[in-house]
């Protein structure tokens, strides 16, 4: 049986070949001027549509899914099939009945992002997620490792990855794509400790058409909140509405976000109609790397954030930079959630 250790390379090895094949695509798309083709749904997956960017990461899962199967048993979790189950078998892998097998319980989402990407707008992330043997569908509380490997545009020169070790610390290591150029050392990121209200990006997730309105009127009274009780100048407090809940919690480790609040589940169930949402393999192996760097991620009401890894159930989640922030916003995103009036 393979250790953590092996583990963890061996899935950092799959998300090298994962940027490879969504790279190769999005190269030929614009060298040939003509995105369509990667940027075409071609499935329904299980929890979101395939793209035809998405196709060639999703087949170099299945192959190293198969690979892994032929030295030991394991279950793996992926947006267009759910839960797949094989380990070793005579003639070679086969397909085990369900978890209880001893191996590992692993969650990937191969591009996160892919709606930016495949435009070339903006990097996506595969995101992955570890967890030990169990007998039955693992947890968020589950996950002992995640990792975060950006997929970058076409004109980039260099990409991220973030690791961490459940009870660990965030690294970041830094690539480059083309030789002679130089990469950055590995650093341990940490959380500052600025609970700062304005002069910073504190966006409400929005990307739904259907969701804005509503969002956006959470957004407003939150707003309104600071500018009345913490007199922040609300004109330097900035959006943003990058398609990716990985890129959200890279952006918000980094410091970059001061706050996320992603909220279409939790509003989708207020208004009764169900919406696009969060699913748990966007962000299993991100929220361990989150909370390693000094994040808070909790539900939309601030209750501890667990819930099962499958390929349905819908998320919403709020994140802060730091517990001072969390501490000194958190009464406001409550009052505009919860009081028609903001008061």
């Amino acid at each position: 049986m393979l250790t953590l250790a092996r583990w963890k390379a061996s899935t950092a090895r799959l998300a090298d070949a994962m940027r490879e094949a969504a790279r190769t695509e999005l190269l030929r798309a614009r060298a040939s001027g003509d995105f369509s083709r990667v940027a075409r749904p071609v499935a329904q997956g299980v929890g979101d549509l395939t793209y035809g960017i998405d196709a060639p990461t999703e087949e170099v899962l299945t192959r190293w899914l198969l690979e892994q199967a032929r030295h030991g048993p394991l279950s793996l979790l992926t947006e267009d099939a759910g839960w797949r189950h094989f380990g070793p078998g005579p003639a070679g892998p086969r397909e085990l009945p369900d978890f209880d097998h001893g191996g590992p319980r692993i969650v990937v989402d191969p591009i996160d992002g892919t709606r930016n990407l495949m435009t070339d707008l903006r990097s996506a992330w595969s995101v992955i997620a570890l967890c030990g043997a169990g007998a039955g569908e693992p947890r968020q509380s589950d996950v002992v490792h995640g990792l975060l490997s950006e997929i970058p545009t076409s004109r980039a020169g260099s990409w991220l990855r973030l690791g961490a070790d459940k009870g660990g610390v965030c690294e970041l290591e830094e690539f480059a794509l083309h030789p002679g150029q130089s990469a950055r050392a590995p650093r341990t990121l940490r959380a500052d400790a600025d609970d700062r209200v304005d002069h910073g990006y504190f966006p409400f997730f929005k990307y739904m058409a259907d969701m804005r309105v509503m969002i956006g009127e959470v957004e407003t009274k939150f707003l309104g909140r600071l500018e009345q009780h913490e007199r922040a100048d609300v004109r330097n407090c900035y959006d943003d509405q990058y398609i990716s809940n990985a890129g959200q919690l890279v952006c918000l480790i980094t410091g970059q976000y001061r706050m996320i609040a992603e909220l279409r589940a939790h509003l989708a169930e207020r208004r009764g109609r169900p919406t696009l949402t969060t699913k748990p393999y966007d962000i299993a192996g991100a929220l361990l790397c989150a909370e390693a760097a000094g994040c808070v991620i909790t539900d939309a009401l601030g209750a501890p954030l667990d819930f099962p890894l499958d390929a349905r159930t819908p998320v919403s989640f709020v994140g802060w930079h730091n517990a001072a922030t969390q501490r000194r916003l958190r009464p406001h995103l409550d009052a505009a959630l919860g009081d028609p009036s903001g008061a």
